[in-house]
């Protein structure tokens, strides 16, 4: 061993990024299975596959298919389907079930296909485990013939532990004074190769060490898998290089876990081992507190005031034309198309602001658009886009911009009654408007206020008004403050100007939008020490139990 390795800091730092949220971009193990499946074949029963497609730019492409299962219409798949997830994107997928005749090619005969299933990943990592029926061509049902698709992630289950060691009675090496001490810790991986995984200080002169508390990622010292082979290895230091083994011992994380309350003892020669686990911090994804049931519920706030002009003239902002929706529409459906995956009642919220509201028709900053002050919720994004249409010939556009009323009015929402324990509920709360806010200063309050609260804000500007004081809500270029000068404590405003996306798909402007959201609710419950209400384990069986120090 050189001894310049000690001078390295990548071989004695602790792990780059310890203690902040987990990546937020994910990969995806998709696991499948069917049941009653038809049969095709004449003398015996069909040989299932099933071929995972995506859609790309409205093109289906085949992405992976598993293997052929012989004879069986209740096939468990073996071969796993990996995908990467994004939550800022709307992952079309389509699984197609076909009876494979002799080679491995697809059949070209309708009675080669066995039915098929289309759906969205939000929807099957949402659930974690999603059970359709399986459809054959013109929708027509393929008998009591089900598909099953279990998710798992793979990217995520992480965290780390901090550990510390000390030794007794170690052999001394050296003729005039005593060894000089330090201690290697490998993990062995599945090819039998090693990886070194941490190395100690040299302490100088000691036959009783104790070295230096470290952290190290639950990836990097057993890829997860408690109980992987460690070996631990002690040596005398040499300043030339030649250092001497002192002794060697094997262990796994399982056996580090047990000793939490105490030390271990372990044998190296005559010497005796000590370690001890201080912590164990888990590291949860966004993933993780989605497939542990964390819901999404969406909230859409539409600006009323006048300056969107008479929703009767085809200049207006607020105008229906019947052939292609307008700006206020096509920015709700970008971002409600993606967000309807994450609540499972497919209700949504929908507020407006800066109009004269019937029956006494006073100005508003927050009404409900169907009129209904004791449910402001719609069924799905559909039921939004009519309750907005509906209520464009009864109001009267008016103003001032003023936004801080329903910001708050969600953040109240989202703090509930009691202190937050679990991370069951996530609000979004997207504001469509079409010029800067009148209320700023009462605005950056509410959203100092909000950051507090389970919640991120997306603003989509509409029209051409000049929404340079609006980069002021976005915290990218800097932090924000109340007036009184306290900042936030997150940043979860996200702005855009929707011109910079009228040539773009829906799609891009809902990526752009949605793609700091993943980051914004891990940072909240993080923040909270809140673990995700049941945690996803690894797909390995020794798997690490995804429990917060």
């Amino acid at each position: 061993i050189s001894s310049g390795i000690f001078d390295s800091q990548e071989a004695t730092s602790p792990v780059a990024g310890i203690g902040g949220p987990a990546a937020c971009v994910s990969k995806v193990e998709l696991r499948v299975s069917c049941k009653s499946l038809l049969d095709r074949d004449t003398l015996n029963k069909s040989d299932p596959c099933v071929m995972l497609m995506v859609q790309n730019q409205g093109q289906w492409t085949e992405l992976d298919r598993t293997e052929v299962i012989k004879s069986n219409l209740n096939p468990v798949f073996a071969k796993v389907l990996m995908l990467d997830y994004y939550f800022e994107e709307v992952q079309k997928l389509r699984f197609e079930v076909y009876d494979i005749h002799g080679t491995h090619s697809i059949g070209t005969r309708d009675d080669d296909f066995l039915g098929g299933v289309e759906c969205t990943l939000g929807q099957i990592v949402a659930q974690k485990k999603m059970v359709k029926p399986l459809l054959l061509k013109y929708g027509k049902y393929a008998g009591k013939s089900t598909i099953t698709i279990h998710a798992e992630e793979i990217s995520g289950n992480n965290g780390y532990v901090e550990l510390s060691f000390c030794a007794k009675k170690l052999d001394d090496k050296d003729l005039f004074s005593k060894s000089d001490p330090f201690l290697e810790i490998y993990r062995i991986n599945d090819d039998g190769t090693e990886q070194l995984v941490h190395r100690t200080e040299v302490i100088k002169n000691n036959l009783n060490p104790v070295w230096e508390p470290f952290k190290v990622s639950l990836i990097s010292l057993c890829s997860c898998d408690d109980e992987r082979k460690l070996k631990c290895l002690v040596w005398d230091y040499d300043s030339r290089g030649k250092h001497d083994f002192i002794g060697e011992f094997y262990t796994n994380f399982k056996e580090m876990q047990k000793i939490s309350l105490g030390n271990k003892v372990s044998s190296v020669r005559h010497s005796v081992i000590h370690w001890r686990l201080i912590s164990l911090h888990r590291v949860y994804s966004f993933l993780d507190y989605i497939m542990g049931g964390c819901q999404i519920h969406f909230t859409v706030a539409i600006d009323f005031t006048a300056s969107n002009g008479d929703p009767r003239n085809s200049c207006s902002l607020h105008y229906i034309n019947p052939y292609q929706p307008n700006e206020y529409l096509k920015a709700l459906i970008a971002v409600g198309e993606i967000c309807q995956d994450y609540d499972s009642d497919k209700r949504f919220s929908a507020l407006g602001f800066g109009a004269r509201i019937p029956p006494n028709y006073e100005v508003s900053h927050d009404f409900a658009i169907n009129f209904n002050p004791e449910d402001d919720e719609c069924e799905e994004i559909q039921g939004v886009v009519e309750a907005y249409q509906n209520c464009l010939p009864k109001i009267q556009l008016y103003g001032p911009t003023n936004v801080a009323p329903i910001i708050n009015r969600i953040a109240k929402l989202a703090a509930g009654k009691e202190p937050i324990k679990d991370a069951s509920l996530y609000h979004i709360l997207l504001i469509l408007t079409d010029g800067v806010v009148t209320d700023m200063a009462d605005t950056r309050e509410a959203i100092v206020r909000a950051s507090y609260q389970p919640m991120s804000i997306i603003i989509v500007g509409v029209g051409n008004a000049d929404f340079t004081d609006m980069q002021i809500l976005d915290g990218d270029d800097g932090v924000l403050r109340s007036p009184k000068g306290e900042p936030v404590l997150r940043d979860i405003v996200q702005f855009v100007p929707f011109r910079d996306f009228k040539t773009a798909s829906p799609a891009a402007l809902a990526k752009c939008v949605l793609a700091e959201v993943p980051k914004q609710v891990v940072e909240y419950f993080s923040h909270k020490a809140i673990p995700p209400i049941n945690p996803v384990l690894n797909s390995n069986p020794n798997s690490i139990a995804n429990t917060p120090e």
